[in-house]
């Protein structure tokens, strides 16, 4: 049981995380609609891309430009069976570094983003009575992040509590959403600013002692989206090497 065939989603996709999990669903079989704001990027990566892609540039806090994406991708690509919001975290603040802009602009990006993509695809997932939705959320969602920010920990709270209540709206549709709480990931915005000693202290709080590989999250993705995974909703997987035990 494969994904060969279907059509997936993923924004953020400008992202290193978001790049990996593009590349393994289309190892998959999967076609794959790249989503992000960065329209030049989008560009130059699809060119290095092998299988069937096409490049959506998209401002997805913006409802609007959801929709207009989505009928790009069902135009491009036909009805879409899989969608993964993939947001880039963005680095740590405080509540007093946090302004009211970049509030606005993270909550929109990360919990924004996904409601508008999880209601644009969700319809027509119900008339197939089939589909998969995961929702990448930073392990701020759970109040345990090596380094939380305060606007992340609030939009990727909500995110968790939205995986919920869809995975409850949907499961009857033959739908399943559920979320991975990701720790510190290597090549994230988080992570790559970092000095040796900056990596040092937080490298010493993950018990594993190391970051996350993309490919990790990616193979978290690829359960999650396949068709043996049919049984499992409403979950968050914890993908934080040792931070958080529950």
């Amino acid at each position: 049981m494969t994904i060969k065939g279907k059509t997936a989603v993923v924004t953020g996709a400008a992202g290193n995380a978001a790049l990996t999990i593009v590349r393994t669903l289309i190892e998959d079989g999967a076609q794959v609609a790249l989503v992000d704001a960065d329209a030049m990027r989008l560009d130059s990566m699809i060119r290095f891309l092998r299988g069937t892609t096409a490049a959506i540039p998209c401002e997805s806090s913006e409802p609007g430009a959801v929709r207009e994406a989505h009928q790009k991708v069902e135009t491009v690509l036909g009805p879409v069976d899989i969608l993964v919001n993939c947001s880039d975290a963005p680095p740590p603040a405080r509540s007093d570094a946090t302004d009211p802009s970049d509030w606005r602009r993270i909550l929109g990006s990360h919990l924004d983003a996904a409601f508008y993509w999880s209601r644009a695809v969700i319809p027509s997932m119900r008339k197939r009575n089939d589909g998969r939705i995961v929702n990448v959320v930073s392990l701020a969602a759970k109040g345990a992040a090596v380094e939380p920010g305060v606007a992340l920990a609030a939009a990727h709270g909500a995110l968790a509590s939205l995986t919920f209540a869809l995975a409850r709206e949907t499961a009857a549709n033959g739908i399943t959403v559920n979320a991975i709480a990701l720790g510190a990931i290597e090549g994230s915005s988080a992570v790559e600013p970092l000095n040796d000693a900056q990596r040092r202290q937080m490298l010493a709080q993950i018990p594993v002692g190391r970051f996350c590989r993309p490919e990790e999250l990616a193979h978290a993705v690829r359960f999650l989206v396949s068709p043996l995974a049919g049984f499992i909703t409403g979950e968050v997987l914890d993908l934080n090497g040792g931070v958080l035990m529950d």
